[in-house]
């Protein structure tokens, strides 16, 4: 049973939240979050999610309530949430001293490491009254992830993250995703970058000697077509390693199943 030390949080921010009793209508304005709501048995409390919540399909059902970025502070009073759940950005902060100055308890999270699922998942499931979930969760997490880790002694050393190609923006050392590359046994081409990501020049990308490009989705990708691109001799070569998108898209209790399809498609090596 939740108690009343079990109610209060420290968000991401360092704000306080307090909880009269365990949340029963939660707004969750982040995929990765309302993800984890459902996986700890909470998605029948949520009651507004983004247009991007798009796992599991129960999410579906759930209203949209727009973007998770300055969301719709009307649509969010509107479902009547006892919690909201807001990405930790400057753009929120405003959003959520308007939630709070109408008595709506609202936590700004960061989702941006691995080791915020299980993280999250102790700070979530006790507001949602179900704590005992939220440990069993992150330790069952933490155990896979351990479990899922690949020896990379015969993967290719180097490989390219892109968050965008037009203009270059790569994936750095600060991303979930360089994790991901890394536990499959390979390395991120851009991992002394600190940031999540960050534009460089195709020049740069061209000289970092680059085993495999990183496909998520199982398609060529529309810049292996571009004249500039061939600079890039693992673009020019199509030297791509397809996995599914839908795994790659956020931290969530499904990492470990991404760790072990990037390792699988790394050991089959890269297709045209």
């Amino acid at each position: 049973p939740a108690t009343a030390a079990s109610l209060v949080a420290v968000d991401d921010a360092g704000d306080t939240v307090r909880l009269a009793a365990p949340a029963t209508r939660i707004v969750s304005l982040i995929p990765a979050t309302t993800e984890l709501l459902f996986a700890l048995g909470l998605g029948g409390q949520v009651v507004g999610r983004t247009t991007w919540c798009d796992y599991p399909a129960a999410a579906s059902q759930v209203p949209s309530l727009g973007d998770g970025l300055q969301p719709n502070l009307e649509a969010i009073v509107a479902a009547r949430p006892d919690l909201v759940v807001l990405y930790n950005s400057l753009q929120n902060v405003a959003a959520a001293a308007r939630l709070r100055a109408q008595q709506i308890p609202t936590v700004l999270v960061n989702t941006d490491r691995l080791a915020d699922v299980p993280r999250l998942a102790r700070l979530l499931a006790p507001l949602g009254g179900r704590a005992e979930a939220g440990d069993s969760l992150a330790r069952q997490f933490e155990l896979e992830l351990d479990g899922a880790a690949a020896p990379g002694t015969e993967l290719p050393r180097r490989v390219l993250v892109l968050a965008w190609d037009q203009p270059p923006i790569v994936i750095g050392a600060g991303s979930f995703l360089s994790e991901l590359v890394s536990r499959a046994g390979a390395r991120n081409a851009f991992d002394d970058l600190p940031a999540a990501s960050a534009p460089v020049s195709l020049e740069t990308i061209a000289s970092r000697a680059i085993d495999v490009v990183l496909v998520l989705g199982d398609s060529v990708p529309a810049f292996a077509r571009r004249a500039e691109w061939q600079s890039v001799e693992a673009v020019r070569a199509h030297r791509f390693v397809y996995v599914p998108a839908a795994l790659f898209s956020r931290p969530s209790p499904r990492s470990p199943a991404a760790v072990q399809a990037l390792a699988a498609a790394l050991r089959a090596g890269p297709r045209p």
